[in-house]
């Protein structure tokens, strides 16, 4: 039931009336701040004296950011951990820049890969942006380290304070380590820039949403060798759950040193505050994809506690990125980030105990009456202390009509998740006419062994380049991977793990780009069967074949990926033994996706991608054997098309509409099938000078969306329609 846990940190007061006003407060000095800088900015009059023009800056490549991509980016780092053309990346890869989710709209993580091949969000949460790809979940990446251990312990970040999303298809533990078959998704924070720039962005929308964001940029010194930027973001809003507030404080400085084009030192740190609730109420199949006596329960609906139920998150965090050239040959970087997360999680939910003397099964029901729901309460307090390093080698060289990229890497990840959990029992409450405050808190929390995690690994890369035609990628990498549980010597486990990668492209004229490549993964599970034998890793290995195509001219990019996966050491139940678990379930995978993004003249551009999924347990001693993996829908698709336009004469404005298709889905046992859906989205604005006005709509049409139903007894409620109006201003 670790999935419907509830954490809330221990010592903190139930009463949660001071987080809005530190919100407000917040809004009320962004907002005058915004004010003061634009009346500074428009405020010279042409009696003034001009300021002196800056002395040349040397402009210094920041990795991960691509300042000459636009909407349709060319380049990345997260597929190689090195600069490298998306077409000559042996993998499927996307890049979602900030100019396309801001056009979209995106209010959270998970919205901004809407429109991003392969990948599906399958409910709308407060407490994660979690998305499946390729049947499994991939590993979240902030500035390429990891972000993700264990479950509701950190904050989620916001997309004002992203350059772009890099998003990698399939297994990826050569790079990353440890992880599943679906692979990563690396957040790009922003980072200061070599040329002044400055943002204040003001929002308002459905659920009372109030937010105010600044982004200021400056060159520090004529020389351009020291540059700051301050990101701040301020949020009051409600959500479309009764009593479940969205509120978020955000500060996160940076400054970077580059005395030249051949080293650099940027020095991130961050601080960030939210208060939420559950948005989730796991209602039973009743009430939601099935008919119920008293009809459909309200997407609003609050099975928790006013004033009582809550998901507070904090996270205090320091990064450092360097990057230093030795000569034409030779690099070294290094990045690390130390980072501290909190989270007071406390939540009343519908229950999933089981009740033999009446015959209550154990999941989610509605009680004799068809109105009423049992609850279980929860509270837990979870913290999580991280410290990653990753430092890597890159050797360039050449040699008659071969060039070569040689990459060594060692990493280093340490996490401590500490957790306390009280449970208790909440009154029934009734679906459709809910009244509150019945319900006994816990008196005190229960301490969890604290989980102590190591990951220490080694990788080598080779990217080779022969005739400008051929380019082919191998990669190998070892880890060691331990898991110590406190005072459960006989659970720690020391899992070792080889991982491979190879792939070859040929650039043929065109633009077009045919490729092949082979991947694998490993997934600790932690943990000792009943005869005390430790569970070996998942492991995954992919096949992939595709062509991408990037024509002449560099507006266009389109791929299309063909794959096989398999994810094996799958935990099964051993039928002489209820209480074990055997590893001999495996999982396969077979797929296609396609995607394209591009800019015409005349003010057109488009982002567009089709997913084809077929997710299935193919090994399994259990009843699931050549069943469907729960929630991922076979079809998948999805189109965005905008436009630039004059309307009387008068330049400026943009349209732009958006369609996203979810197909049917299963509940992991093919008994229940969850309904597709097509959701439209809308976007028009008004760009003049340094000024943009921006009206978002998701979900047009408002449609009620069940995303999917799980054999455990719930279903999971999609966005409704959310409206914003973004006013930007841009100097």
């Amino acid at each position: 039931m670790a999935q419907f846990s509830t954490p809330a940190m221990a010592g903190i007061s139930p009463v949660r009336a001071s987080g809005a006003s530190r919100t407000s407060l917040l809004l009320s000095q962004l907002a005058l701040a915004a004010l003061l800088c634009a009346q500074g900015a428009a405020g010279a009059t042409p009696d003034e004296a001009p300021a002196p023009e800056p002395a040349p800056v040397a402009v210094v490549k920041v990795e991960g950011q691509r300042a000459d991509d636009g909407a349709v980016a060319k380049r990345g780092s997260t597929a190689t951990k090195t600069d490298t053309p998306l077409i000559e990346t042996p993998q499927s890869i996307s890049i979602v820049s900030n100019e396309r989710f801001l056009e979209q709209g995106a209010q959270t993580l998970r919205q901004t890969l809407n429109y991003t091949a392969g990948l599906v969000s399958v409910s709308f949460d407060s407490r994660g942006d979690s998305v499946s790809s390729r049947g499994g979940t991939p590993s979240y990446l902030i500035d390429g380290l990891q972000n993700n251990f264990g479950s509701y312990n950190t904050t989620r970040a916001d997309p004002f304070m992203l350059e772009r999303v890099e998003v990698l298809r399939g297994p990826s533990s050569v790079l990353y380590g440890q992880g599943s078959v679906g692979g990563v998704v690396n957040y790009v924070t922003k980072k200061p820039l070599a040329r002044q720039r400055r943002e204040v962005q003001v929002q308002v929308g459905s659920h009372q949403r109030k937010q105010v964001g600044v982004d200021l940029n400056e060159v520090l010194d004529d020389a351009g060798h020291w540059r700051a930027r301050v990101v701040a973001i301020g949020r009051d809003s409600g959500s479309q759950v009764d009593h479940v507030p969205d509120d978020r404080l955000v500060l996160m400085p940076s400054v970077t040193w580059a005395p030249g084009a051949d080293t650099e030192l940027t020095v991130l740190a961050l601080r960030q505050h939210d208060e939420s609730g559950s948005l989730i109420g796991f209602f039973p199949w009743q009430g939601t994809l099935l008919p119920s006596q008293h009809g459909r329960i309200a997407t609003s609906t609050f099975t928790g506690e006013p004033g009582w139920d809550a998901y507070d998150t904090d996270q205090t965090a320091f990064t450092y990125q360097f990057r230093h050239r030795f000569n034409d040959l030779l690099e070294l970087r290094q990045n690390a980030r130390k980072a501290k997360g909190k989270v007071d999680y406390r939540s009343a939910y519908t229950s999933f105990t089981a009740v033999p003397a009446t015959g209550r099964p154990g999941r989610p029901v509605f009680n004799a009456d068809n109105r009423t729901v049992n609850r279980d309460l929860i509270q837990q307090a979870n913290e999580l202390d991280t410290l990653l390093v990753d430092t890597r080698l890159e050797a360039k060289f050449g040699h008659g009509r071969w060039q070569h990229t040689l990459l060594a890497g060692v990493d280093v990840q340490r996490a401590e998740i500490r957790q306390a959990t009280g449970r208790g029992v909440a009154a029934p409450l009734d679906l459709y006419a809910p009244v509150y405050g019945n319900y006994t808190v816990p008196t005190s929390l229960a301490h969890s062994p604290t989980t102590l995690l190591h990951q220490k690994g080694f990788y080598l890369q080779e990217q080779a380049r022969f005739d400008e035609r051929w380019v082919g990628v191998l990669g190998w990498r070892h880890d060691r991977a331990e898991n110590d549980i406190e005072g459960r010597p006989a659970a720690r486990t020391d899992d070792r793990a080889n991982t491979r990668r190879a792939g070859l492209v040929y650039l043929a004229d065109g633009g077009w780009a045919p490729y092949v490549s082979y991947a694998e993964s490993f997934l600790p599970l932690g943990g000792v069967d009943v005869h005390g034998e430790a569970y070996r890793p998942q492991r995954g290995k992919q096949w992939e074949a595709g062509v991408k195509w990037q024509p002449p001219g560099g507006r266009v990019t389109s791929a299309l990926a063909l794959y096989e996966l398999r994810d094996t050491n799958r935990k099964t139940t051993d039928p002489a033994n209820p209480l074990n678990s055997l590893q001999m379930g495996e999982m396969t995978v077979r797929g296609v996706e396609l995607e394209s993004t591009g800019m015409l003249p005349r003010g057109w551009s488009w982002t567009a991608a089709y997913t084809f999924t077929d997710a299935r347990v193919s090994r399994s001693n259990g009843a699931d054997l050549g069943k469907r993996i729960s929630g991922v829908p076979k079809h998948n698709a999805s189109a965005w098309l905008a436009r630039d336009f004059a309307i009387a004469g008068i330049e400026g404005f943009t349209a732009g509409a958006g369609l996203r298709y979810l197909g049917t889905s299963w509940d992991g046992t093919d008994s229940l099938q969850t309904p597709s859906e097509t959701l439209l989205d809308a976007m028009l604005s008004y760009t003049r000078g340094d000024w943009r006005l921006a009206l978002n709509v998701v979900n047009l049409a408002d449609k009620v969306q069940v995303t999917t139903c799980l054999a455990r007894g719930d279903c999971f409620y999609g966005q409704r329609r959310t409206a914003t109006v973004t006013a930007r201003y841009l100097w």
